[in-house]
């Protein structure tokens, strides 16, 4: 695809270049299916949400006085810090696992010299 764009000359060449992307574009874009726009959703939906209490919590809550009730919706402000933390190790432990386990599977046998 990316041979079609390139050319010496500036005529012909990049119209078919749109053509083309536009087309890639389209047709990736529709083989997504309802269950998978669903997940997409949700998980966008649960990372809004996600951050709508992590600002609230982290940036608002501060300057509410302590006796007011919203408080009680929200943790203790010490896990503000260790719960990212651990969430990001977590997330880097999995990513290399997941790494470890796709280079393990795909190595190549050692060549035996006799």
């Amino acid at each position: 695809m990316m041979q079609l764009c390139r050319g010496n000359s500036r005529d012909a060449a990049r119209p078919k270049c749109r053509l083309l992307i536009g087309l890639v574009t389209r047709k990736c874009l529709s083989q997504a299916t309802t269950m998978d726009q669903l997940v997409g959703f949700g998980l966008v939906a649960f990372s809004l949400l996600l951050f709508v209490y992590y600002t609230i919590w982290i940036i608002i809550l501060p300057f509410i006085d302590s006796d007011h009730g919203i408080h009680k919706f929200f943790l203790p402000r010490e896990y503000s810090v260790t719960i990212p933390v651990i969430a990001g190790l977590l997330l880097v432990l999995f990513v290399g696992v997941f790494v470890v386990i796709v280079m393990w599977k795909h190595r190549k046998p050692a060549k035996k010299s006799d």
